[in-house]
């Protein structure tokens, strides 16, 4: 295990809250994760919790997400893209301004694909 040391240095900001001095050079990401990139690792994670047991199946997940059976298999469907397009997804640039270049409404159609060797040459005409 590597360890490191950093001289870091707190002010009061806000409310009493901690803030990091302006002294300190701190690398904030700039932008945010495309929304298709948390849908994704969502579905990853749902699965998981399908898998191991702790929830019996996608209605549980919906009723206890509050969202629709529907919009949850919309979701789930996302794990029947190739796992290259997966891993794409996973690793999308951030947004900075303005709307994701790309949505899951544009996805649906090729998860819906059954051969691998479709749905990755309808993605590479959509993401380049």
């Amino acid at each position: 295990m590597i360890q490191t040391q950093h001289k870091i240095h707190f002010k009061s900001g806000r409310r009493s809250r901690k803030e990091l001095s302006d002294g300190v050079a701190v690398a904030q990401p700039k932008g945010r994760l495309p929304r298709i990139t948390k849908l994704m690792a969502l579905a990853i994670r749902l699965d998981h919790l399908i898998k191991t047991g702790q929830v019996t199946d996608q209605a549980e997940l919906a009723r206890v997400g509050h969202v629709s059976r529907a919009r949850l298999t919309q979701i789930m469907n996302l794990l029947y893209l190739a796992p290259d397009i997966q891993e794409e997804l996973l690793h999308l640039p951030v947004t900075v301004n303005g709307q994701d270049a790309m949505i899951e409404r544009d996805l649906r159609a090729i998860a819906g694909m059954a051969s691998w060797k479709k749905q990755r040459l309808k993605w590479k005409r959509i993401h380049s």
